[in-house]
Protein backbone atom coordinates (compact mmCIF):
# COMPACT_ATOMS: atom_id res chain seq x y z
CA UNK A 1 0.00 0.00 0.00
CA UNK A 2 1.14 3.48 -1.12
CA UNK A 3 -0.08 6.64 0.72
CA UNK A 4 0.44 10.13 -1.30
CA UNK A 5 0.92 12.99 0.60
CA UNK A 6 0.91 16.40 -1.35
CA UNK A 7 4.27 18.65 -1.80
CA UNK A 8 2.82 21.22 -0.50
CA UNK A 9 1.45 19.68 2.86
CA UNK A 10 4.94 18.11 3.17
CA UNK A 11 6.78 21.60 2.81
CA UNK A 12 4.48 23.02 5.92
CA UNK A 13 5.24 19.90 7.67
CA UNK A 14 9.14 20.51 6.62
CA UNK A 15 9.11 24.24 7.53
CA UNK A 16 7.54 23.28 10.89
CA UNK A 17 9.87 21.32 12.01
CA UNK A 18 12.93 23.39 10.78
CA UNK A 19 11.35 26.53 12.80
CA UNK A 20 11.51 24.40 15.95
CA UNK A 21 14.07 22.56 15.63
CA UNK A 22 16.34 21.75 18.17
CA UNK A 23 13.27 20.96 19.32
CA UNK A 24 10.64 18.50 18.35
CA UNK A 25 7.52 19.27 15.92
CA UNK A 26 4.47 17.35 16.10
CA UNK A 27 0.70 17.90 14.53
CA UNK A 28 -1.84 16.38 12.38
CA UNK A 29 -3.02 15.35 9.07
CA UNK A 30 -6.41 15.97 8.06
CA UNK A 31 -8.26 13.63 5.19
CA UNK A 32 -11.42 14.42 3.31
CA UNK A 33 -12.50 11.71 1.44
CA UNK A 34 -9.61 10.11 2.53
CA UNK A 35 -7.23 12.23 1.04
CA UNK A 36 -4.71 14.53 3.08
CA UNK A 37 -6.32 18.04 2.88
CA UNK A 38 -4.68 20.22 5.53
CA UNK A 39 -2.02 19.81 8.51
CA UNK A 40 -2.82 21.30 11.85
CA UNK A 41 0.93 22.17 13.40
CA UNK A 42 0.81 21.81 16.86
CA UNK A 43 2.89 23.02 19.82
CA UNK A 44 4.69 20.32 21.65
CA UNK A 45 3.74 20.38 25.02
CA UNK A 46 7.09 18.86 25.93
CA UNK A 47 9.14 21.41 24.18
CA UNK A 48 12.20 18.55 23.86
CA UNK A 49 14.49 17.22 20.92
CA UNK A 50 13.87 13.96 22.02
CA UNK A 51 10.36 13.67 22.64
CA UNK A 52 6.85 15.00 21.50
CA UNK A 53 3.19 14.89 22.92
CA UNK A 54 0.77 16.94 21.30
CA UNK A 55 -0.77 20.06 23.26
CA UNK A 56 -4.24 18.42 24.83
CA UNK A 57 -6.45 21.98 24.41
CA UNK A 58 -4.87 21.83 20.67
CA UNK A 59 -5.99 18.46 20.17
CA UNK A 60 -9.34 18.90 21.21
CA UNK A 61 -9.96 21.69 19.26
CA UNK A 62 -8.15 20.21 16.06
CA UNK A 63 -10.85 17.13 16.74
CA UNK A 64 -13.77 19.37 16.93
CA UNK A 65 -12.85 21.09 13.89
CA UNK A 66 -12.38 17.47 11.59
CA UNK A 67 -15.97 16.64 13.51
CA UNK A 68 -17.63 19.96 11.74
CA UNK A 69 -15.87 19.21 8.66
CA UNK A 70 -16.62 15.70 8.10
CA UNK A 71 -13.15 15.31 7.62
CA UNK A 72 -10.91 12.20 9.29
CA UNK A 73 -7.57 11.64 11.17
CA UNK A 74 -5.46 10.90 8.51
CA UNK A 75 -1.49 11.24 10.30
CA UNK A 76 -0.32 12.38 13.39
CA UNK A 77 3.36 13.60 12.39
CA UNK A 78 6.72 14.25 14.19
CA UNK A 79 10.21 15.04 13.95
CA UNK A 80 13.24 13.71 14.70
CA UNK A 81 15.97 16.08 15.35
CA UNK A 82 19.25 13.98 15.47
CA UNK A 83 17.95 10.35 14.55
CA UNK A 84 16.46 8.42 11.55
CA UNK A 85 12.84 8.58 10.30
CA UNK A 86 11.61 5.50 12.48
CA UNK A 87 9.67 5.26 15.57
CA UNK A 88 11.67 5.38 18.92
CA UNK A 89 10.32 2.77 21.34
CA UNK A 90 8.91 5.77 23.08
CA UNK A 91 6.53 6.67 19.89
CA UNK A 92 6.02 2.84 19.95
CA UNK A 93 4.78 3.15 23.67
CA UNK A 94 2.43 6.25 23.14
CA UNK A 95 0.63 5.27 19.68
CA UNK A 96 -2.85 6.03 21.16
CA UNK A 97 -4.51 5.86 17.39
CA UNK A 98 -4.17 2.76 15.66
CA UNK A 99 -6.33 4.17 12.40
CA UNK A 100 -4.04 6.68 11.73
CA UNK A 101 -0.41 6.06 10.71
CA UNK A 102 2.30 7.86 11.93
CA UNK A 103 4.66 10.22 9.69
CA UNK A 104 8.20 10.36 11.35
CA UNK A 105 10.91 13.10 9.73
CA UNK A 106 14.15 12.50 10.13
CA UNK A 107 15.84 16.33 10.41
CA UNK A 108 19.44 14.94 11.20
CA UNK A 109 20.52 16.17 7.69
CA UNK A 110 18.45 19.55 7.97
CA UNK A 111 19.31 19.70 4.34
CA UNK A 112 17.42 16.49 3.19
CA UNK A 113 14.80 15.64 5.39
CA UNK A 114 13.54 12.37 5.38
CA UNK A 115 9.86 11.51 5.79
CA UNK A 116 8.57 7.71 6.38
CA UNK A 117 4.94 6.01 7.32
CA UNK A 118 4.15 3.63 9.63
CA UNK A 119 0.95 2.29 11.14
CA UNK A 120 1.75 1.16 15.19
CA UNK A 121 -0.96 -1.22 16.54
CA UNK A 122 -0.19 -3.60 19.92
CA UNK A 123 3.43 -2.15 19.61
CA UNK A 124 4.09 -3.20 16.49
CA UNK A 125 5.26 -1.37 13.68
CA UNK A 126 4.54 -1.58 10.29
CA UNK A 127 5.92 0.64 7.18
CA UNK A 128 4.10 1.92 4.27
CA UNK A 129 5.22 3.41 1.30
CA UNK A 130 4.85 7.22 0.96
CA UNK A 131 5.00 9.18 -1.59
CA UNK A 132 5.47 12.69 -1.85
CA UNK A 133 3.19 13.97 -5.00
Amino acid sequence: MVSELDGVLYKEIVEQGLREFPNECCGLIAAEDGVPARVFPMTNADASPATYRLDGKEQLKVFDELDERGWDLWAIYHSHTHSDAYPSETDTRLAFYPEARYIVVSLADRTDPIARSFWIRDGVITEEELSIA
